[in-house]
């Protein structure tokens, strides 16, 4: 304990072993024990009580859409991080679009770290993409750190990253079971949404019927078959589709090597509140209507999804028009996402060491960070967020740090303020204030 240099104490901490009073001790940027309550701070080490305020690890988020470079008037590493920073997550993983270029080939890669590097308030680490005609990019690019590879069945809604057919989708996965990788999908079925009904205009039920869930359950359903036939490793992304639930359920029973994500605004958002034109709203797949909540939420409690992210998907203004033909589909919500996922979680009958669960423990194993984030014990990286979860804040877009304010919680009560975050040992945020910037660009392998 000699090496330690900093204490921080509360009557909630939430660690693998459940929620208890504790003292947390840190050295060098590692949790070097989880201590007693009333253990004695070394001397020399700062030391910090937040009382009754909530110690959880630092969220982990494995789908963000950072946009930096070639789009960065939608978002960027600055403007993202010190959202993710302000709303209690300490990692993110990057999507390899919308940004120019994509994260198709190392060099690429290296442009996008290049830019991160000197903008990253909280940990950043890249997703690589599984393009039609990348295949032979797809091991290098797993050799120099990406997380996995993502993919999508059918349209992106960028031309540089155009989706895979069924025979480039088993080319591409082949390639990547081949070392053991991770290929994570946007699973919708082209056919099955050439064949919606399509028509613009201002009205959310057009939209939700021209994405229907029977495209993501086609989509889901042959992915299954492809991972099964090659005992590869997939992952379903921002699933919203309650009707593919038991077909996941029976996947994983079968041991198919499948992980299943959906989002914080398919927890706590519906269809039947959607105001038409209100295309903040809009993202694809899309949200659906309350009785198809409940049932995403009853298969959280039950382990048929694994975890909850945010999706974050921004763009300018000007490209939320409010006809959801053309509106830009994406969903802004870093800052908000441990507050609005807690607010329906304890109405529900959840509890924190539930929602850390889903948004910080199995993210990091998702990522294969489990060694280094998710939990609140010896050996991993001293990543925190205090909360008070008893208080609520009205969401003002004014008050959020993405580059674009626009948000579908705007006006909404929210449980579960953020006081501080740590990265590292170092508070990077707290009241409003942030640090200099202190992330650590990540790579798969420490």
């Amino acid at each position: 304990m000699s090496e330690v240099e900093l204490v921080l104490r509360s009557t909630r901490v939430i660690t693998p072993e459940g929620t208890r009073a504790a003292s947390v001790a840190v050295a060098r940027g590692k949790i070097a024990a989880v201590l007693p309550y009333e253990a004695e701070v070394p001397s020399g080490a700062r030391f910090e009580d937040f009382g009754d305020h909530v110690l959880l690890p630092g969220l982990v988020d494995t789908h963000v859409h950072v946009n930096d470079p070639g789009r960065t008037e939608w978002e960027g590493f600055w403007t993202a991080t010190r959202a993710a920073a302000a709303g209690g997550i300490t990692t993110l993983i990057d999507m390899p679009l919308n940004s120019l270029p994509p994260t198709t080939t190392v060099g690429n890669l290296r442009t996008k770290q290049d830019v991160a590097r000197s903008k990253a308030h909280v940990d950043v680490g890249f997703w690589g993409g599984a393009l039609p005609d990348n295949v032979k990019d797809l091991r290098p690019l797993h050799d120099a750190g990406v997380f996995g590879f993502k993919a999508f069945l059918s349209p992106s809604g960028v031309d540089e990253f155009p989706e895979l057919d069924q025979e480039r989708l088993a080319r591409s996965l082949a390639e990547i079971a081949g070392f053991d990788g991770l290929l994570i999908v946007h699973a919708e079925d082209p056919h099955h949404l050439a064949a919606a009904p399509r028509q613009g205009g201002r009205r959310y039920a057009d939209f939700l019927a021209s994405r229907p869930r029977d495209a993501e359950d086609a989509a889901v359903r042959g992915l299954i078959a492809q991972a099964a036939r090659l005992d590869a490793r997939v992952h379903v992304l921002h699933l919203s589709s309650s009707d593919a639930l038991p077909l996941i359920a029976a996947a994983k029973a079968e041991g198919v090597r499948l992980t299943v994500e959906t989002c914080p605004h398919y927890l706590t958002l519906t269809a039947e509140e959607v105001p038409d034109g209100a295309s903040e709203f809009k993202c694809c797949p899309p949200i659906r209507e309350a009785a198809n909540q409940d049932l995403l939420w009853r298969a959280l409690a039950d382990g048929t999804i694994d975890c909850v992210v945010t999706d974050h998907s921004p763009s300018t203004a000007d490209l939320k028009t409010d006809d959801f033909a053309t509106a830009w589909g994406g969903i802004s919500g870093l800052q908000l996402s441990l507050s609005a996922v807690w607010t329906e979680a304890r109405r529900r009958g959840h509890g924190l060491e539930d929602v850390v669960r889903w948004m910080s423990s199995r993210t990091a194993e998702l990522a294969g960070l489990a060694d280094r984030k998710g939990a609140v014990e010896a050996g991993r990286d001293a990543d925190f967020a205090v909360l008070a979860p008893d208080e609520t804040f009205t969401v003002d877009p004014a008050a959020l740090q993405h580059r674009n304010r626009v948000t579908a919680y705007a006006g909404r009560t929210l449980s579960g303020v953020v006081k501080s975050t740590w990265l590292r040992g170092e508070r990077v945020f707290a009241e409003g204030r942030f640090a200099r910037p202190a992330g650590h660009l990540l790579t798969r392998h420490p």
